[in-house]
């Protein structure tokens, strides 16, 4: 008889070898449940960094060396190409420095073709004129929208929104200069079906965070790029004219004052104040540096961030980029010496600047970056966010929070291999991890080296 746990040791269904419903106690080819974890953890490591290689293709940036990584790692995963467990911690730990290299590309295509970012208050409430709400990752994509609605001389007429990962585009000169530009509607991804309704233009899906449409604005949401969802129209070619054409058949918005938040904080404006964030740490007035950021999730373990950062002391700085900050981003955090409290870096790609902030923060101090009294806490819902993970630990960076909830895909064995290695941590109750954060200095367990850990 064949054992059916309440809780599969692992699934692979992958070649004609495998058993009826899969392989889930231990692979035909003869991979265990930790090498079967190990080869989805680098799949997933590989889906997120090409995602960011993808925006840089768009905007014509290119780094073989990525494509050829992602060629290498891809295979590695097929059947009875790779039975070692070793081999495979170093793909993963070098999916993190090619992540962090797509990182870096995508920052400097970004830079270099919309400008450096800049802070900027953004209005969250609205403007007379039909509406415009686009949605996802794309730059290259709102660009060439507002790049047409200026040409048709419709700038006037038309008021283009951001929604959850867009809304840094305002922090970006080249997209900011066109007129049609005007705010932020709505937060995260996960609230787009109740703020999509409720918003009365046509919406534009660029990237993942998409979900399939309701009723009530299927009729007014299209896609554009890699983006798709069954029965909406998709655009082809950058060629908006539908998109408009519809935008202006829908009802005109009327003006209200929404209040604004801030983005547009990134490495270069933040290193540009580096000698007083300097001074100021070493006068004891900024005690602690938390980077609080990542995937915004249904998961209700998503109080935590919100319950972190109120607890956060007044004395500390908060880092942050990707949608969940839209949990806590609206707060008053006031200022220390007149540096924002709260810095919101952007997009989730953009983590890249807090890593150069980091780093050239303990080369001025003269030490290295687990030395800092800096706290990295993350919040993850798919795979980008578990590529940054791994960029972070390729820098040896240790005592890291992940919530709201373990990878399901990490098996125990594999999970206390990091643990033991890197000391990473889940999250847990708000108010100890932070006593712990601010108290303890990162004390990492002695263990086995990574080749030996799943021998």
């Amino acid at each position: 008889m064949i054992r059916v746990p309440e809780k599969l040791d692992m699934l692979c269904n992958q070649c004609s070898m495998s058993l009826a419903g899969g392989c889930t106690i231990r692979g035909v080819c003869g991979k265990d449940p930790d090498l079967n974890s190990l080869q989805e953890a680098l799949i997933y490591g590989i889906k997120g960094t090409a995602a960011y290689y993808h925006h840089a293709l768009e905007v014509g940036y290119d780094d073989p060396r990525i494509g050829h990584f992602l060629a290498e790692a891809l295979y590695s995963t097929l059947t009875n190409v790779n039975f070692d467990k070793n081999r495979f911690l170093e793909l993963i730990l070098e999916n993190g420095r090619v992540h962090l290299e797509a990182m870096k590309l995508l920052d400097r295509a970004y830079v270099e073709t919309f400008g450096r970012p800049e802070p900027v208050e953004v209005p969250t409430g609205t403007a007379e004129g039909h509406g415009i709400l686009v949605t996802g990752h794309s730059y290259k994509a709102l660009y060439e929208l507002l790049r047409q609605i200026e040409e048709m001389g419709l700038g006037e007429e038309l008021e283009v929104y951001t929604h959850a990962e867009m809304f840094p585009a305002h922090a970006y000169p080249e997209l900011r200069k066109f007129k049609a530009l005007y705010g932020n509607w709505g937060g995260s991804w996960l609230y787009q079906k109740k703020e999509f309704a409720e918003f009365p233009g046509v919406i534009l899906g660029t990237s993942n965070c998409v979900q399939q449409p309701t009723k009530a604005y299927q009729d007014r949401i299209f896609t554009v790029g890699i983006a798709g969802l069954e029965g909406v129209p998709h655009i082809k070619d950058y060629n908006f004219e539908p998109l408009i054409k519809r935008a202006l058949e829908t009802p005109r918005m009327k003006a209200y004052d929404g209040g604004k938040l801030l983005t547009g904080f990134h490495h270069t404006n933040v290193l540009a104040m580096k000698d007083r964030l300097i001074e100021l740490i070493q006068e004891g007035k900024i005690r602690h540096i938390f980077v609080v950021g990542g995937c915004d999730t249904p998961h209700k373990g998503m109080g935590y961030y919100e319950r972190l950062t109120e607890l956060i002391p007044k004395d500390a700085l908060i880092l942050s980029a990707a949608c969940g900050k839209f949990r806590y981003n609206a707060r008053d955090y006031g200022t220390i010496e007149g540096i924002p409290r709260f810095l919101d870096f952007g997009q989730c790609n953009n983590v890249y600047s807090i890593i150069e902030i980091a780093i050239a923060l303990a080369n001025e101090l003269g030490t290295d970056v687990n030395s800092l009294p800096v706290s990295i806490v993350l919040s993850w819902m798919e795979q980008k966010a578990i590529a940054i993970l791994y960029s972070l630990l390729y820098l040896g960076i240790k005592g890291i929070y992940i919530g709201p909830k373990p990878p399901e895909f990490l098996t125990p064995g594999v999970f206390e291999i990091l643990r033991r290695q890197f000391d990473l941590r889940l999250t847990g109750d708000p108010e100890a991890d932070l006593r712990d954060m601010l108290s303890k200095g990162i004390k990492v367990e002695e263990g086995s080296p990574l080749a030996e850990e799943l021998d």
